[in-house]
């Protein structure tokens, strides 16, 4: 029997079982209705983007910090080179289908030219003033082909009336300029950061809001809308999306699009709610390099090709958006190495997904709903069509029979999106050597779901075996792919003369054994030991030498252990002989518990020194253990 007509007798087979069943013959016309949440029109056209970046250029690309304190003056915003165009090739080449660009952080600088502040582009050396930040991205974007986005932050440590009822009118007309001055925008992002120290006009104090009621997010989630009816607002309780939880870039498995009425939870947040009422998406973010601004002594530590896949695993693959941070450099572009690894990865990615192995199969179910509703209509790449069966069959099988000599390691599955998501947990399996085997289980499919093998396999038959669904279901996709792996992108030294090596360093001293692991460079290796508990944590640095030294910086373990946290705040002291202790800093870090960033604290003044010691009196959050990664020193 030839191949093709062994593939003809299976479909037609499954066709008949289909006609001769008395529950499956009086099959509807019409498609399913609707379950559980589903998304608006703007929120489908986020889901179909898939991947954009994130751009994070202001005063901090300049002063090193990730958090500026507002207090910086607008003449150190001086990029020497910048091109939007070179930043939105350098996104477009990882595949990236759009970008947000940080109009305005938390220090408040503006990279438009507002009238509304004098802390803004208009009085800095850029273009003698007369540049726009925002205005070049969006034309380099659009030209591209890419899409438009903004952040903007709610918190401004720079405004003197942060916290009362005038900032709010302030901010307000900020979002109405750069929602009608750059054109169609398809995401508007507010940050979570609200509160706290800052400059504030001067008054150098901590200012607490109530961030739900100060703002009124509702009203302006409503006001962006009014502008830009297709911008997806992030992230507030009202918001179309969602922030997954986390800055590593790592959506839950699964990962459901929606979520309870209430205010966000963060633990709900990675994961999603099944059946909750409403559809509020996850964005999945994370950086290129350990912080989101661009610093000098980060050039050697940017994510591999490989980790970007891996990201893409964690992200895309579960359903949610890739949100990507690449920050340009103090030229005003994005640093070589870092653009090397995105064509890489973009390379891959778009090699892995250029040709559909199911292309060519035939396509069977256990039950169909009508001609309307085919099994075929998986394989058509059409996401407004789907496969479907009879309200009461929740649990049915789709299966592909392949041509011979398609081998694939990569399934991607998607569902018919407003429609709801109705599939709760599913299987794979394939018929190898002519046996079935289960190839991988797993909850939820939503906007897509895509299934990495360990291995490629040559496979006769898939099918898809929907295991619990409240409703039948609507499958717009069942394709298979090969991966192509990524060229590997030899790492840089780093070029900043201010970092001091770490060459010939050694611990004399910890609170806990493993602290070599700060010196060897590596964020995947961490020093841990449990959480203080009256008695702080603290190591002791031998730089081997006196040397100068103006600061120390300090990175947080990244990986996602719900039982590590950062410290929270530091004393530094020094010393020449290591007996003879000065106070050098003492002070907490800046939102090191989510952004996970190197920290850069300066001491209070430049010194001659041969030993640091660093003491750590509690976790920035609850947490058994107190884990860091690497800890470094500065110059200048």
């Amino acid at each position: 029997m030839t191949d093709l007509s062994r593939r003809t007798l299976i479909a037609s087979g499954l066709a008949a079982t289909a006609t001769a069943t008395p529950a499956l013959a009086a099959t509807p016309a019409t498609g399913p209705k609707p379950w559980g949440a589903t998304p608006s029109a703007r929120q489908l056209a986020w889901h179909a983007r898939e991947r954009y970046a994130f751009v994070h250029f202001s005063i901090n690309t300049f002063t090193d910090r990730e958090w500026g304190y507002g207090d910086e003056s607008p003449k150190l915003f001086d990029p020497t080179d910048f091109s939007a165009d070179q930043i939105v090739a350098a996104a477009k080449a990882g595949g990236m289908r759009g970008i947000v660009l940080t109009a305005k952080h938390h220090d408040g600088f503006c990279l438009w030219p507002t009238m509304l502040t004098e802390h803004c582009i208009r009085n800095s050396p850029y273009r003698k003033g007369k540049g726009d930040i925002v205005r070049e991205m969006e034309q380099a974007t659009r030209r591209a082909g890419l899409a438009f986005g903004l952040y903007l932050s709610p918190w401004d440590r720079n405004h003197p009336e942060y916290g009362r009822p005038a900032y709010i009118d302030y901010y307000r007309k900020q979002v109405v300029e750069l929602c009608t001055r750059y054109g169609e925008l398809f995401e508007f992002w507010f940050d979570g950061a609200n509160g706290g120290d800052g400059y504030y006009g001067g008054a150098k104090e901590t200012r607490t809001i109530d961030a739900p009621k100060y703002y009124d997010w509702p009203a302006i989630i409503a006001l962006v809308h009014r502008h830009q009816p297709m911008a997806c607002t992030f992230d507030p309780l009202g918001a179309d999306i969602r922030w997954v939880g986390n800055e590593d870039g790592i959506a839950g498995d699964p990962c459901w699009p929606t979520m309870p009425d209430h205010s966000y939870v963060q633990a709900e947040g990675n994961s999603g709610v099944r059946g909750a009422p409403l559809w509020w998406p996850a964005e999945t973010n994370t950086s290129i390099r350990p912080g989101w601004f661009y610093h000098p002594d980060e050039d050697a530590r940017v994510k591999t090709p490989a980790r970007l896949v891996r990201f893409f695993d964690e992200s895309v693959a579960r359903g949610t958006n890739m949100h990507l941070n690449l920050p340009p450099d103090r030229r005003g572009r994005i640093p070589d190495h870092d653009a090397a690894v995105l064509k890489s990865f973009g390379d891959a990615i778009a090699a892995s997904f250029a040709t559909d192995l199911a292309q060519g199969a035939v396509a069977g179910a256990s039950a169909t709903r009508g001609p309307a509703f085919a099994p075929a209509r998986v394989l058509d790449g059409n996401r407004d069509t789907y496969w479907s069966t009879p309200d009461a069959v929740t649990t049915p099988t789709l299966t592909l029979d392949l041509p011979p000599g398609r081998s694939f390691d990569l399934i991607r599955l998607r569902e018919y999106l407003p429609l709801g998501v109705r599939v709760t947990r599913f299987a794979i399996e394939a018929e190898v050597t002519g046996r079935w085997q289960r190839l991988a289980t797993h909850e939820c499919i939503g906007a897509q779901r895509i299934v990495r093998l360990p291995a490629p396999i040559s496979a006769r038959r898939v099918r898809l075996v929907i295991l619990d669904a409240p409703a039948c279901p609507a499958i717009s996709e069942f394709a298979l792919f090969r991966s192509v792996a990524p060229v590997p992108v030899a790492a840089p030294r780093s070029t900043d003369t201010a970092i001091l090596s770490p060459r010939g360093w050694t611990i004399v001293a910890a609170s806990a054994p493993g602290a070599e692991a700060l010196l060897d460079g590596d964020g995947s290796t961490v020093w841990s030991q449990p959480a203080p508990a009256g008695t702080p944590a603290s190591v002791t640095l031998d730089l081997g030498t006196a040397q100068r030294v103006a600061g120390f910086s300090l990175t947080p373990w990244r990986h996602p252990d719900k039982a590590s946290a950062p410290p929270r705040g530091y004393r530094a002291e020094t010393s020449l002989d290591g007996k003879t202790w000065a106070p050098a800093a003492e002070g907490e870090f800046q939102n090191i518990a989510y952004a996970l960033a190197t920290q850069r604290i300066p001491f209070t003044a430049p010194r001659s020194l041969r030993y640091l010691r660093l003491t750590f009196a509690a976790t920035a959050v609850p947490a058994a253990k107190l884990a860091i990664a690497d800890v470094g020193a500065f110059a200048r």
